[in-house]
C-alpha cells in the first residue's frame, strides 16, 4: 500500500492516478489472531459491497445524511483492523502484516470514492459542508495509521527481512511502497516531530478544502455582469441568450453575465468585439479571488506554503518540492526545473515575436493600441485563420459530442486495443446528464463499467478528471469501474450538442487516462492502474490524444452534422499546421504555471514564513514570474496563484508537479513518434503499448517501463519540434547532442 494515499483519503478520489487502498471482507484478512468480535461491523449503505454490476455504487440508495456516519464507521472499522495487525502475536510477515495492512479500510474506501466523486462533479452547499468538516478528520485518521510507531516496527521488521524472503515483483513493490510511504510520512521522526506532522496535516487538510471551496465560488458564484447587449457584440445569439439567463438566475434581469471559467483566458474573449468589455471579462479572471471581491485566497496561500516548508524542514529537507517529490520519475527539484529552463530562450523568443505579428495585425486593423492579453486570441485567431484559413466554428460542425465519443474515441480503442461497448441505462447515476457503458475485453468478456459526465454546472468544479469507483484488484476479483468528467458547455435545449477541437482533444485525453485504468493487471489496488508517479500519470492519457487526428479514426466520426459529409482532409492539415502557430502563449502559460508552481514549493521554511500577508503573496507571485525570462504581462500563467487549485486545493495534489503536465507530453510525443514509425494504428502496437505500459500500474521502475515500450531512453527531440520551438534542422542537430536524456541510475 502506498502509505501516503492513506494519509490523504480526502483528495485521492478526485486525482487522476490516485487510489485508495483498501481490502475486502474482515474474515479474510491475513491476521489470524484478530479478535472478530473487536472489529466492529459497519451499518448502513456502505456498508457492504453494491449488488449492481461490478459492485458500481447505487446511487439511488445514497442520501447527503449517509456520508458522515459512513465515514465514522468506516474509520473506526480501519482503526481496530489496524490494532489487530499490531496486537497479532506472530512475527511480522509479508501476509500478515503488509498485505493485512492492503486490506484493511473497505467501508472508507467505500464512501470515499463515492462521496469525493460527487463532491466533484454535483456537490451541494450541505456536501461542502460535510466535506470541510470531514477532510481533517481523515487527515488525521490517515496520520493515526502512517505515523503508528507500532505499526512501522512490523513493517520494518518485514522490509529489514526482504533479502530473506520470496516474493513476487508486485509483492515487492508493494511492501518498498508502504515502506517507503511510512518514512516519508513521518515513520522516523521522533515522537514530537511526529506530533508536530499531524497538526500539520490536519491544519493543510482544513486550508486547502477551503482554498478548493473559495476558488470553486469565486468561479461559479462570481460571473462578469454586462449592462448592455453591445457589450457582447461578436457572440453569438446562443451565447447572448446563455448570458441573459444567468443574469435573470444570479438576480440581473435585463443584463448579461458571464461565468468565469477555470483557466486565465476566457474562451469567450476572441469571439468579442467590443475591447472595454473583452478587457472588463480577462481582468475579472485574471483578479479572481486576490480580494478586489470578498473572496480572496491569499492568506490561505500564505499559510499553506509556511506550513509546507515547515513540514519539509522537519524531514530534513531544504523545500517542500524536494520533500514532495520522493517518488516522482523525475526524482528531484533540479532535474524538473533544468528539463523546463531548457525552453524559456526559444519560448521568449517566440513570444515576442509573435506579440510583434499580433501588433501587426491590430495596426492593419487601424488599431491604436498594443497587444494585451485581454486581445490576444482575438488576434492570434484571425493571423490564424488569414494564414491557415482556418474556421474553428465551421470546424466544430463535424464534432457531434455523442459521435465523437462512440465512433471516435471508442473506435480508436477498438481499433488499437479490441475493446467493445454497450451503452446501459439501467444503472442509476449521480446526475441526469452522466451515461454508463459496459467495456468488454478483446476476447469479449467483461472488463468493466465507464461512465461519461461531459456537461458543464454550476455544482462541478473546472477541468476534466477521471477516477474509479472501484478498482482493478486480483486480490478482490474486481474489475475498474471509471468515470470521466469534462466542462463542455451544454447547447440548449432542442439544439444538437457540437463541441470544439479543444474539446474533443480532452475527451481523448480523458478515455486515456480510463484505458490506463480498465487494463490495469495488478493484485493489489494500491498499485493498480494509475496508481503510478504524478509526473507520469499523464503520459498514457496524452498519447491518446493522437488519434483524434489520425485519418483512418477522424474519418470514422468527424461527419458533418447536417449532411453528414466526412470533415475534409485540408481543413485537419490546416489544423495540424495551425497547431504550431501561437506556442507563445498556449505553451508559455503552461511552462510559466508550471515554474510558478516550483517557486511556492522551492521556498525555505524562514522564506515562506516571511509571507505573512496577502500583499506579499502578491509580490512573490510577481517577483517569481519575472525571474521567469518570459513575457508574463503579455502572456500570464495559466493560473495565477489564488486560483491554482492544482497546487492549493489539497494537502498534496499536483504542488511540485504540474511540471508533470511538460514532463509527461515529452514522454508522449517520443512515444508518438514510435508509434507512427511502427506503422500507426494496429493491434499490433496497441497490444505491445498495453503490455509495456498501460497494464504495469504502478509495480516497477518508470524509465524501466518506457524502455520496455520504446526500447530507449525517453527523447524530448520530438516535444520541442511538434511545439514548434524547433525546426526540422534544429531537431536533427538536438537529436545529435542532447535530445535523449540521460539514463537514470536506479539505487
Amino acid at each position: 500500500m502506498k502509505a501516503q494515499i492513506l494519509a490523504t483519503v480526502a483528495t485521492a478520489a478526485l486525482l487522476a492516478g490516485c487510489t485508495t487502498a483498501y481490502g475486502e471482507d474482515l474474515d479474510t484478512m491475513a491476521t489470524p489472531s484478530a479478535d472478530a468480535a473487536a472489529i466492529p461491523s459497519g451499518t448502513g449503505y456502505f456498508a457492504a459491497d453494491s449488488t449492481l454490476p461490478f459492485k458500481t455504487p447505487d446511487f439511488s440508495k445514497v442520501s447527503e445524511d449517509d456520508y458522515i456516519p459512513a465515514f465514522e464507521q468506516g474509520m473506526a472499522i480501519q482503526k481496530a483492523e489496524i490494532q489487530a495487525i499490531i496486537d497479532n502475536p506472530a512475527p511480522p510477515t509479508m501476509d500478515n502484516t503488509i498485505v493485512a495492512l492492503e486490506k484493511s479500510g473497505r467501508m472508507l474506501g467505500r464512501v470515499a470514492r463515492v462521496f469525493f466523486a460527487v463532491t466533484g462533479s454535483n456537490t451541494t452547499d450541505r456536501l461542502d459542508e460535510i466535506n470541510t468538516e470531514i477532510s481533517p478528520k481523515l487527515t488525521a485518521h490517515g496520520d493515526s495509521i502512517v505515523l503508528n510507531p507500532e505499526l512501522f516496527a512490523r513493517v520494518k521488521a518485514v522490509y529489514d527481512n526482504r533479502a530473506a524472503m520470496t516474493m513476487t515483483p508486485e509483492d515487492a513493490a508493494l511492501l518498498e511502497d508502504t515502506y517507503e510511504g511510512m518514512v516519508h510520512a513521518g515513520a522516523l521522526l521522533t515522537e514530537a516531530q511526529r506530533t508536530r506532522v499531524k497538526e500539520i496535516n490536519s491544519e493543510l487538510s482544513e486550508i486547502t478544502t477551503e482554498f478548493g471551496q473559495q476558488a470553486r465560488a469565486a468561479m461559479a458564484d462570481q460571473p462578469v455582469v454586462f449592462d448592455s447587449r453591445e457589450d457582447l457584440a461578436g457572440l453569438s445569439e446562443s451565447d447572448i441568450k446563455a448570458a441573459a439567463d444567468l443574469a435573470a438566475e444570479k438576480g440581473y434581469a435585463g443584463k448579461y453575465a458571464i461565468a468565469l471559467q477555470n483557466t486565465t483566458q476566457q474562451p469567450l474573449l476572441p469571439n468579442m468585439t467590443n475591447r472595454a468589455a473583452r478587457e472588463k471579462l480577462f481582468m475579472a479572471s485574471y483578479n479572481r479571488a486576490n480580494g478586489t471581491t470578498e473572496i480572496d485566497t491569499r492568506p490561505l496561500v500564505a499559510k499553506t506554503a509556511a506550513l509546507r516548508a515547515e513540514k519539509a524542514a522537519l524531514f530534513g529537507e531544504a523545500d517542500w518540492a524536494s520533500y514532495a517529490m520522493w517518488d516522482r520519475m523525475a526524482e528531484k527539484p533540479a532535474t524538473a526545473l533544468g528539463f523546463m529552463e531548457r525552453m524559456v530562450p526559444a519560448l521568449a523568443n517566440t513570444q515576442r515575436r509573435e506579440a510583434a505579428m499580433l501588433n501587426e495585425a491590430i495596426a492593419a486593423e487601424g488599431g491604436d493600441f498594443e497587444v494585451q492579453p485581454w486581445d490576444w486570441y482575438r488576434y492570434a485567431n484571425k493571423v490564424k485563420a488569414e494564414r491557415y484559413d482556418l474556421d474553428e466554428d465551421a470546424m466544430a460542425e463535424y464534432f457531434q459530442l455523442d459521435t465523437v465519443l462512440e465512433d471516435g474515441v471508442f473506435y480508436a480503442a477498438e481499433n488499437l486495443y479490441g475493446l467493445t461497448f454497450q451503452k446501459r441505462s439501467d444503472l442509476p447515476v449521480y446526475h441526469p446528464d452522466v451515461t454508463t457503458y459496459t467495456v468488454f475485453d478483446r476476447d469479449g468478456s467483461e472488463l468493466g463499467l465507464f461512465y461519461f459526465d461531459p456537461f458543464q454546472r454550476e455544482s462541478k468544479r473546472g477541468g476534466a478528471w477521471m477516477s474509479n469507483f472501484v478498482d482493478q484488484s486480483d486480490l478482490w476479483g474486481t474489475k475498474p469501474v471509471i468515470y470521466n468528467v469534462l466542462n463542455i458547455p451544454k447547447a440548449p435545449e432542442g439544439e444538437v450538442q457540437l463541441v470544439s477541437f479543444d474539446n474533443v482533444n480532452t475527451l481523448f485525453h480523458e478515455f486515456g487516462h480510463a484505458l490506463h485504468g480498465f487494463f490495469a493487471d495488478q493484485r493489489y489496488e494500491s498499485l493498480s492502474g494509475t496508481a503510478v508517479a504524478r509526473d507520469f500519470v499523464e503520459y498514457p492519457s496524452q498519447v491518446n490524444e493522437m488519434w483524434a487526428t489520425y485519418p483512418e479514426v477522424l474519418s470514422n466520426y468527424a461527419k458533418h452534422y447536417r449532411t453528414g459529409e466526412t470533415i475534409p482532409a485540408e481543413m485537419i492539415e490546416k489544423l495540424e499546421a495551425a497547431s504550431k502557430f501561437n506556442q507563445g502563449y498556449d505553451f508559455g502559460e503552461v511552462v510559466e504555471a508550471a515554474l510558478l508552481d516550483m517557486k511556492w514549493a522551492a521556498l525555505s521554511q524562514a522564506e515562506a514564513a516571511a509571507i505573512d500577508t496577502p500583499e506579499k503573496v502578491t509580490a512573490f507571485e510577481r517577483k517569481s514570474l519575472e525571474e521567469l525570462g518570459l513575457e508574463i504581462d503579455l502572456v500570464p500563467p495559466r493560473y495565477r496563484t489564488t486560483y491554482f487549485n492544482h497546487i492549493f486545493s489539497s494537502p498534496s495534489g499536483y504542488s511540485a508537479g504540474y511540471y508533470s503536465y511538460l514532463w509527461t507530453e515529452m514522454l508522449d510525443r517520443d512515444s508518438r513518434k514510435w508509434f507512427m514509425d511502427n506503422g500507426g494504428l494496429t493491434r499490433a502496437n496497441g497490444d505491445h503499448y498495453r503490455k509495456t505500459v498501460l497494464s504495469t500500474g504502478g509495480t516497477m521502475d518508470y524509465f524501466e517501463m518506457f524502455r520496455n515500450f520504446a526500447g530507449r531512453e525517453p527523447d524530448v527531440t520530438p516535444m520541442l519540434e511538434a511545439r514548434g520551438l524547433i525546426a526540422g534542422d534544429e531537431a536533427a542537430d538536438s537529436e545529435a547532442s542532447d535530445g535523449k536524456l540521460p539514463p537514470r541510475t536506479v539505487n
